[in-house]
């Protein structure tokens, strides 16, 4: 079977998007590893797939699943690059669209300048949310990783986030201690890790390790994380430009009980078709 799909990116994380809404489109985990494989599928971090809302209020439906194969709950370059799409292909007119995802509804919105921004939430501190084995809610756990303590923030953006404060981002050892810490026993449903440098106030250096996936060029969710983390340890103004290795982000978030802003680019790369019976 030969469906259609449609290659995204947003600052360098990139996604092949399917359209469910006007023909269902069903995928093993199997398929969707495949897919996302490099070199030897189409590629990608992340497969989106574009559904019928099932609400009345809302728009669409989004799932989202990693490049393991596994479903993700969020992911918000994913999120708006899934609002330029749905506007690029006359399935949605508004600029603002409202998505059903597993972490809740999000309201993506499409800017005069073409830049698309999306509330993220409201971050969740409490380590049952997250989920994060600890006694206590405290600014910075000790982790032990190889018989070291690695101080790192945790939260959820309704995905599960880890923030690492390091002096010199390009001596970040993200492909060693990337997957240490995403496994770690402490994440019983494992974790997003973020490298974060601050360069001022108001621009941070990231990297990302991302559960399920790998180091990537960018993440929303992560670029979000970090902001956020950065906010509660008091190194962060409001609004903090995110500057990744593909691209930079925009993340602006007030403080305790306020939701979480981020914006940025999203491009349609190229389109294309995919036969699934012989992936």
């Amino acid at each position: 079977m030969r469906i259609s799909f449609t290659k995204m990116q947003g600052a360098g994380n990139d996604f092949v998007v399917f359209d469910a809404v006007n023909h269902p489109v069903e995928m093993s985990r199997a398929q969707i590893r495949a897919i996302a494989r490099r070199r030897f599928g189409v590629g990608c971090d992340q497969v989106l797939i574009l559904e019928p809302a099932q609400d009345r209020e809302m728009d669409f439906t989004l799932r989202i699943y990693n490049a393991d194969g596994g479903e993700a709950e969020h992911c918000g370059n994913g999120i708006r690059c899934i609002a330029r799409f749905a506007r690029d292909r006359g399935l949605a007119r508004q600029d603002q669209i409202a998505i059903a995802t597993l972490a809740g509804p999000v309201y993506p919105r499409i800017e005069a300048d073409g830049a698309v921004t999306v509330n993220m939430g409201i971050p969740e501190f409490d380590p049952a949310s997250v989920p994060f084995e600890a006694n206590t809610r405290q600014l910075v756990y000790d982790l032990d990783i190889d018989g070291k303590q690695v101080p790192i923030s945790v939260l959820s953006l309704g995905n599960p986030h880890a923030v690492q404060l390091v002096e010199e981002l390009d001596d970040a050892t993200v492909g060693a201690q990337g997957p240490l810490i995403e496994n770690h026993r402490r994440f019983p449903r494992r974790v997003n890790v973020g490298f974060m440098q601050v360069v001022d106030r108001r621009h941070i250096r990231l990297r990302v390790h991302e559960r399920g996936v790998g180091e990537t060029m960018a993440c929303g969710t992560g670029a979000t994380a970090a902001v956020v983390a950065g906010r509660q340890r008091g190194l962060l103004e409001e609004a903090v430009d995110v500057t990744l290795p593909g691209g930079v982000l925009k993340v602006a978030w007030k403080g305790a009980r306020e939701p979480a802003y981020l914006s940025g680019p999203a491009v349609t790369t190229y389109e294309g078709s995919v036969d699934l019976e012989r992936l």
